[in-house]
């Protein structure tokens, strides 16, 4: 990757949040509280030294500074996240399972009473479950969308529980959403900029504003054109073969919330295909994912969507048939 466009992304977004900053001193600190606030899945970050973890009481509520603290810790209960002994009370080879559980946010060496799982790893599983869960029946900060200037369109979905249900409505753009594209977008762009909740509306909230930026500002140094970006409500990756049906742009980018798990319930993943229409094949797409603070930083998936972009245009493909032509 290009460092010195990363560092120009950087700079640029920085400057872009400062200036947000500046017009709203009292309205963003708030939209900061609420869009951390909720779901207490901590992210794990796999770019720290390996004595040093992300710790939790599993039964204390998690403000965004304490999720924040790091310190050297055993092995515990509760996996990777905090305790202050082992687990497993004799283990056979502890230097193993201390080199095992610094590489992995897995709950392993955690230890059981009898048969079962001892109760703060019970309540921490359960802490974490009701996070995920909490990241799929959230919604979107409507005052994200605004600061980025996007509109929004529905799905065929009429609610969260039907969308859970059938994913196949999450896959197609409502007629009325059709009628507001053919309205309010440019028609046959070279790159469409798609954002959607998908599974997490968290990841949009924490993660989509700065890559978004990133691959804006990387298209825009690239020279590559692109549409009119818009939201989609309760939208699946497959309905930006919809997208491609209407608008026809060449590329389409989709930001998407990925689905929760027990690690990080705000990890964002960038879906790319070259003309996407009804009937594309999964092979046809290519896919971006783990966009979070302890994945790939947002910053710098965005400046690398835009070397992706600019391949797939050259090449004509995306996903199988770009490796088959890049031979």
């Amino acid at each position: 990757m290009d460092q010195q466009l990363i560092e120009t992304v950087t700079r640029l977004v920085m400057e872009k949040l400062k200036a947000v900053e500046a017009q709203q001193p009292l309205k963003e600190p708030k939209l900061k509280a609420e869009t951390r606030s909720y779901g207490s899945v901590k992210v794990w970050d796999h770019v720290a030294s390996g004595r040093e973890k992300i710790t939790e009481n599993p039964v204390t509520p998690v403000t965004e500074s304490t999720a924040r603290q790091t310190k050297p810790v055993e092995p515990s209960a509760t996996g990777a996240n905090g305790g202050r002994k082992t687990g497993i009370e004799k283990p056979q080879n502890k230097e193993q399972l201390l080199t095992l559980m610094k590489q992995t946010p897995a709950r392993i060496g955690i230890g059981r009473a009898g048969l079962r799982p001892k109760t703060d790893t019970w309540l921490t599983f359960r802490l974490d479950h009701a996070a995920a869960v909490d990241a799929v029946y959230g919604t979107v900060n409507p005052e994200l969308l605004k600061r980025l200037n996007l509109f929004s369109v529905a799905t065929c979905v009429s609610s969260k529980e039907e969308y859970i249900l059938r994913p196949d409505l999450g896959r197609r753009l409502s007629e009325e959403a059709k009628k507001t594209l053919h309205e309010r977008c440019k028609y046959k762009p070279k790159v469409q900029i798609v954002l959607s909740d998908g599974l997490s509306s968290q990841a949009v909230d924490t993660n989509a504003e700065d890559t978004y930026l990133a691959l804006m500002q990387s298209l825009k140094n690239l020279g590559i054109e692109t549409g009119t970006p818009f939201f989609v409500e309760k939208g699946r990756v497959a309905v930006m073969d919809d997208i491609g049906e209407v608008l026809e742009p060449d590329v389409v980018v989709l930001l998407i919330g990925e689905r929760p798990g027990l690690v990080s319930a705000e990890s964002l993943s960038a879906y790319l295909c070259y003309r996407p229409r009804k009937g594309t094949v999964e092979a046809d797409r290519m896919v971006i994912s783990n966009i979070h603070a302890g994945g790939i930083p947002p910053v710098e998936a965005g400046a690398y969507l835009g070397n992706v972009v600019q391949k797939i245009l050259k090449y004509e493909a995306s996903g199988v048939s770009l490796v088959q032509k890049e031979k």
